[in-house]
């Protein structure tokens, strides 16, 4: 009886610290190729009291994403921060060197996935699942 309860305490801990780390998401996709940005540098900061902290950062794999940055996600302003200068896609300097997507997160409990779309002279982002 003790062991079984203390496995489930163990799972719903290892639960837990799984949805915590997936709290706030990102993918880079290139649009003119369709794939991945791969070994790009994202820091994800939060604002509070007019101050911008870094909470967390990633790079991103080869099919661009970063899961997770290990934090628990609150109801504050939080901005991502993509270094565009370490993408091997951009044979040359990019012309957005660092792309800067800054979003509120109202619902603490809800997942945010945050994507960019990327090509050589534009990016768009929004709200994905």
């Amino acid at each position: 009886m003790i062991r079984t309860i203390f496995l489930a305490a163990l799972s719903a801990a290892a639960l837990a610290g799984a949805a915590q780390a997936e709290d706030i998401s990102t993918h880079v996709l290139n649009i003119s190729t369709g794939e991945g940005g791969a070994g790009i540098p994202v820091m994800l900061e939060i604002e509070k009291d007019g101050e911008w902290a870094e909470v967390g950062s990633g790079v991103t794999g080869n099919n661009g994403r970063v899961e997770g940055f290990g934090v628990e996600a609150e109801d504050a302003q939080y901005r991502l921060t993509f270094d565009m200068t370490k993408y091997d896609a951009n044979k040359k300097e990019p012309f957005f060197p660092e792309i800067t997507v800054t979003f509120d997160v109202q619902d603490a409990e809800r997942h945010h996935h945050v994507p960019v779309l990327v090509s050589a002279y534009g990016f768009s982002t929004y709200l994905g699942n």
